[in-house]
Order: structure tokens, then C-alpha cells, then sequence
């Protein structure tokens, strides 16, 4: 196994700023370059990537997306020596992979990580490396001084693998947000909370995000920004073809995408005015009374469904013109439940479940902030059957 002796840094953000210190900490001689001109340190950095990757045995690129690494590839895949391996460690779609893959050939070594900033120092990253042998031999003594090397089959696996791997993580950011928000309704001092959660499932994550959900001032770097794993999320529904819920979450949990992923857990619980409209419609149906129901939506709201198997598209007035101010004989026995909220700056989406009798509906609601209120423009329903 033959050494790297020099190694180029391409991104220096938050993951390849320490990555590149620390490979300069172990002896290698390490260049370093970024768009944004910023620097890691210690470590010598150039104006041109030209400059830093014509010396280097390996270029690491640490990178925001693929678009950014197929970019600086381009830019600099002239001055690569023949021997140069290219070691890819940012979080790109499985296409994107194989593209790069394909384009560079044996040189190539696609090594996602898992893993943040702290990590990262530490040396305790998890490594998903995909890379033809002799390309991952070169590379290994530089991985193993970052963390774990987990060998995967091929470029698409070890990027899919990653955003997967960053899809539990988004899950266990919306449900620490659900766990505090639900404690907050129910008054619970928080730090008693925090004491309590970090006994279970997510005690990892709140042991180290406990300043930040605590109420307490940020660090001024975040560790693992909203936008970044928003944009993982959305690289994941893109590649499985199967919408997800985090992804607008996380992408509308803070005004600031450049703020730490805890803070997404930290959101407030929908207000009262959004609710309102919804308990309205509650109203509605709990008492006959149509008025609750154009309290509740738009006036040119429709609602929508299947009705005795034909498609149907109530106007407001035919709507309410169902109901007759009077409660259904079996109302002591139905119930109702808002299920989900999802708010998307001045629209936002609602799930409703009601329990009628013999029937279950399952309704779908699309609401607009207007004049300072949140009123229901449609729904959609389904009648369980």
C-alpha cells in the first residue's frame, strides 16, 4: 500500500475545514481551496483549485451538492495527474454518483460520511466507501485517520445508503420537535423534559443539542445546518420517488437555513389561529349549524370527493345546505381528530380524521392566511368504506 503524500481539499465549509486540519495534523501536506475564499487554519489554501490539485496524490472534495462537485470536477479534471485519486465525501443523489463514477473511471473513490463536525476532529466518522480495490487501498490510511471505513458496492448504494442514514436523523429531529411541543402544551418545565428524553430513543440527540433545546444562545457555527439536511431530504424523496414529510418540515422549521438542526426542534406548536378554522369546522359538524362552516373556509372554497362512487364538488352554499342546525341523532357516539399540521409560510395543509358512526372519513384540508386570519380554501375527502 503506497502512502498519499499530498492532498487537496476542495470545500472548505464546515466538515472540509476539519477534515483538512486534521489530515494536516497526521503529516500530510494538505492545500486547501473554496469558492468563498475562506480559510481552515493552518492549512495552505490556493485562489486557484488548478493550483492545489496538480501537486496532490488524492483530491478530497467536501462539498454542499452534486451540482458543486460535478462543477469544480470540470474545473479542474485537466490538471488531475494520471495517479490522482479523487475522493468524494459529500452527500450528493445517487445519480449524481454514478455520474462522477462513470466520468472518472477507477480513479474515483464516492465515501459519503456519517457523521458531524465534532466527528469529524475526533476522528470517529462512519465511512461509506465505494471504489474499485486499488483506489480504495491508496485512500484508506487518509479515511481510517478520519473515522470507520464500511466498504459499499458501488458509488449509487454508498450515496442512497447516506441519504437514508441522514433520513433517521431528520425523523429524529421532528419527533424530539413533537415530543417538545407536546410537553409544552402540557406544561411541563423543560428542563425536567430534557432530563426525562434523554433516558429514551433520542437521548443521544438531546444530550448533545441540550444547550440549544434548552433555550439557550447558539454557537456561532452550526454543527449540521436545517438547509443541508433539508436539501439531503429532498435529494432522497427525489431518488426513491416517494414524497417526504421532513422535507418541508425541516425546510420550514427556521427562517434561517444556516441554523443548527436542533433548532427545528425547538419550533413553537401551531397557534390558535390556525387552529381555529379547523376547530370551526369541528363545530360544524358537532352541531349542525352551518354557519361554523363558512366561519371556517374561504367563500369560494369547494369540497371534494367520492360520493356513491361519482366524484362530487360542493360549492360553500351546497355544502352547508347538507346541514340543518341540528346535531346528527348519534352524536354522543362520533369523534374527531386533527391528526397533522404542516404550515408552509401563508398556506398550510391539515389532516382531519372524523369517526361518524358506521363510517370513517378521512379529510384533507388546504388552508390561506388572508386578512390576518387562516381560513379552509378546500377539501378533500375520503369515506372509508
Amino acid at each position: 500500500m503506497t502512502t498519499p503524500h499530498t492532498i487537496a481539499v476542495l470545500g472548505l465549509g464546515r466538515m472540509g475545514a476539519v477534515i483538512a486540519t486534521r489530515l494536516a495534523d497526521h503529516g500530510w501536506d494538505v492545500a486547501g481551496w473554496t469558492r468563498s475564499g475562506r480559510s481552515a487554519g493552518a492549512v495552505e489554501t490556493t485562489i486557484d483549485p488548478n493550483d492545489a490539485v496538480a501537486k496532490a496524490d488524492i483530491v478530497l472534495l467536501a462539498l454542499f451538492d452534486g451540482r458543486a462537485c460535478q462543477q469544480v470536477v470540470d474545473r479542474v479534471r485537466d490538471s488531475l495527474r494520471t495517479d490522482t485519486i479523487v475522493l468524494n465525501t459529500s452527500t450528493i443523489a445517487p445519480a449524481e454518483a454514478s455520474r462522477l463514477a462513470r466520468q472518472l473511471g477507477s480513479s474515483y473513490v464516492h465515501a459519503p460520511v456519517l457523521g458531524s463536525v465534532p466527528a469529524a476532529a475526533a476522528g470517529a466518522l462512519q465511512i461509506l466507501a465505494a471504489a474499485d480495490h486499488d483506489a480504495l487501498d491508496r485512500v484508506r490510511p487518509v479515511l481510517e485517520a478520519l473515522g470507520t471505513v464500511r466498504r459499499v458496492d458501488d458509488a449509487a448504494t454508498a450515496a442512497a445508503l447516506k441519504l437514508v442514514a441522514n433520513n433517521s436523523l431528520a425523523g429524529a429531529v421532528l419527533a424530539l420537535r413533537d415530543s417538545l411541543q407536546q410537553a409544552d402544551a402540557l406544561g411541563l418545565p423543560r428542563a425536567q423534559v430534557l432530563d426525562v428524553l434523554e433516558l429514551g430513543q433520542l437521548g443521544g440527540l438531546v444530550a448533545r443539542k441540550r444547550t440549544l433545546l434548552a433555550g439557550q444562545p447558539a454557537a456561532a457555527t452550526a454543527e449540521f445546518t436545517i438547509g443541508a439536511l433539508a436539501k439531503d431530504m429532498a435529494l432522497l424523496a427525489a431518488a426513491s420517488n416517494i414524497p417526504l414529510r421532513s422535507t418541508a418540515d425541516l425546510a420550514d422549521a427556521s427562517a434561517d437555513p444556516e441554523a443548527d438542526i436542533a433548532v427545528a426542534a425547538t419550533v413553537p406548536a401551531v397557534g390558535d389561529a390556525l387552529l381555529e378554522p379547523l376547530r370551526a369546522y369541528i363545530r360544524g359538524h358537532a352541531t349542525g349549524d352551518p354557519a361554523h362552516f363558512r366561519d371556517a373556509f374561504l367563500p369560494t372554497a369547494h369540497i371534494e370527493g367520492i360520493r356513491d362512487g361519482a366524484f362530487v364538488s360542493w360549492r360553500l352554499d351546497d355544502y352547508c345546505a347538507l346541514f340543518h342546525n341540528q346535531p346528527a341523532p348519534d352524536e354522543p357516539t362520533r369523534s374527531r381528530r386533527i391528526d397533522a399540521i404542516d404550515v408552509h409560510g401563508t398556506v398550510a395543509t391539515a389532516t382531519m380524521t372524523l369517526w361518524h358512526g358506521a363510517d370513517t372519513f378521512t379529510d384533507i384540508f388546504l388552508l390561506v392566511h388572508v386578512d390576518d386570519n387562516w381560513r379552509i380554501a378546500n377539501k378533500a375527502y375520503h369515506r372509508h368504506s
